[in-house]
């Protein structure tokens, strides 16, 4: 079975479903699943784990995305963005861009947000936007997000472009829409491109093109995906008993969530807790070495 992760360049007009489909006809696998959803009208980096690296999806570092974000002043739509039905449209007041960063300036760090109707979020059994699709608007509750950065990149009303740094979780459109709020009109995202997901970027990102005509070049290791996380090296006992399952004490070895190594060979994902390492999410299970 084919493992790994690829970065791919996920284009405009595709949803993230549809690329980690593409993704599993060109290595042939039935497992895949990505790390964060892309609109379908949005570009850029979106990371597919194929095989056993789905297994590190959720130690994946990708809880902070970087985009590059524009938007039009003075109409509001359904969707948030400029492919939905228009609601409302409102005068745009005259403000420099002086005015907008100091606008800017309330949305930088902790903050609360109310996710779109337009969203994949479930509400008993049901995505988001298969109600709004049929025309209901539920209740949903502000959620804590984190602003990073927030940079005005240019002003040309009714247009502005920004560069985005934010927590996972954080809806672009939304935040798009509450700045707008805030300088009394309303507006919607005209464009959309994730530049980084963690410690994935579009610099080093690969077109389907790409990836299809040079699959195995493209694809990184799996332990790409925990490269933040702490480095366990041990033994071959040591790995033979933690990864079959076997709790044991590494005297010196401190508390926290550990990649597993024998050698240069990535094991899996380990906790430790008063020097005892226990197995979390094992990827390969070692041999018990012969004894002299």
């Amino acid at each position: 079975m084919t493992d790994g992760i690829v970065n791919v360049l996920k284009p405009p007009g595709m949803t993230s479903h549809d690329v980690v489909s593409r993704i599993r006809r060109i290595y042939g696998v039935k497992k895949a699943g990505h790390s964060g959803t892309l609109d379908p009208d949005a570009a850029g980096v979106l990371p597919v784990f194929i095989g056993n690296a789905t297994r590190l999806l959720e130690y994946a570092s990708t809880n902070t995305k970087h985009y590059r974000a524009e938007g039009i002043l003075g109409i509001r739509t359904d969707t948030g963005d400029d492919s939905g039905n228009v609601l409302e449209t409102k005068p745009v007041p005259d403000f420099s861009a002086a005015r907008l960063e100091e606008i800017l300036q309330q949305f930088r760090g902790k903050i609360l947000q109310v996710p779109p109707m337009y969203s994949a979020l479930k509400v008993n059994g049901k995505k988001l936007y298969e109600y709004a699709r049929q025309g209901i608007e539920l209740a949903r509750s502000a959620r804590p997000i984190e602003i990073f950065r927030l940079e005005l990149i240019r002003f040309y009303p009714p247009f502005f472009c920004l560069d985005i740094a934010c927590s996972k979780g954080t809806y672009v459109r939304t935040l798009l829409e509450d700045i707008a709020a805030a300088a009394g009109t309303c507006a919607c995202m005209t464009f959309l491109l994730r530049t980084r997901a963690g410690d994935f970027c579009i610099e080093e990102s690969h077109t389907l093109e790409e990836i299809a005509a040079e699959p195995e070049a493209v694809l990184l290791p799996m332990e790409t995906a925990v490269s933040k996380t702490g480095k366990l090296t041990v033994n071959a006992l040591q790995a033979f008993r933690i990864t079959n399952g076997v709790r044991t004490t590494i005297k010196g070895t401190a508390e926290g969530v550990y990649s597993l190594y024998l050698a240069d060979l990535f094991l899996g994902i380990v906790t430790v807790e008063n020097e005892v390492v226990k197995p979390e999410k094992i990827l390969v299970q070692v041999q018990k070495p012969d004894s002299d």
